[in-house]
């Protein structure tokens, strides 16, 4: 009878010792921890259109023949709106650039028998092809080039009055482009354009015409907001 009631008590503490063994593993099992899945950082794209504006200083030359020759230098201020379009295929961005500047450019100078010579250029607009290199972060060098136009002024005081001319030639030169945002650009770049010549008969008292020729170096800044 004696061994029969210590089974039975040996049974009873059995059933209430399992759940206490369970909760005992539990505590000594950490919950495992799972680290957060890694997220790339965005990649500047330089596709799109984009408009802007740009702002610099103009220095040429005009080298006037035939009866009045003389050399002008004129210097000026541009500003004006740009828009343009880039497709960019790996490290590489092909873009089209378009722009229509103001302009300030002039210079006078004797030239002869009391009379001053003038040459102005009231705007000064480009169209052209850009190919640049994306692999330095958000900086992008380019070589641009294409067609440039210039509504120039040619003058002798001693002259008929003066003959203007919307001139059209070739430009091409460098810039570096930095991504500020993921939509804000600045950039910088030098352009070197030749808008030939054309024929100025007021440039002469007399009959006859000078050949006027026309060559421009642009240094200038712009931002641009892509879309």
């Amino acid at each position: 009878m004696k061994s029969k009631l210590i089974l039975a008590g040996m049974a009873i503490a059995s059933l209430f010792a399992a759940p206490l063994a369970a909760n005992a593993a539990d505590l000594g099992v950490r919950p495992a921890y799972k680290a957060p899945a890694y997220v790339a950082p965005a990649v500047f794209s330089w596709s799109g259109f984009y408009i802007g504006v740009n702002g610099g200083y103009a220095f040429g030359t005009s080298d006037w023949s035939g009866a009045v020759p003389v050399s002008l230098d004129p210097k000026g201020w541009l500003f004006g709106p740009t828009i343009g379009y880039n497709l960019q295929t790996g490290s590489w961005v092909w873009g089209v650039e378009a722009d229509w500047d103001w302009s300030s450019q002039k210079q006078s100078k004797g030239c002869g028998g009391g009379a001053t010579c003038t040459m102005d250029d009231r705007w000064f607009a480009t169209a052209r092809g850009r190919v640049g290199y994306a692999g330095w972060s958000n900086m992008m060098p380019y070589f641009t080039a294409g067609a440039a136009f210039a509504n120039v002024r040619a003058e002798n005081s001693a002259g008929a009055g003066a003959t203007t001319d919307t001139r059209w030639g070739w430009t091409a030169g460098v810039g570096l482009e930095y991504a500020l945002w993921t939509s804000w650009s600045v950039k910088v770049e030098y352009l070197y354009a030749d808008l030939g010549k054309f024929g100025c008969p007021t440039c002469v008292p007399g009959p006859g015409e000078d050949m006027v020729t026309f060559k421009n170096n642009i240094v200038r800044a712009g931002i641009n907001y892509r879309f």
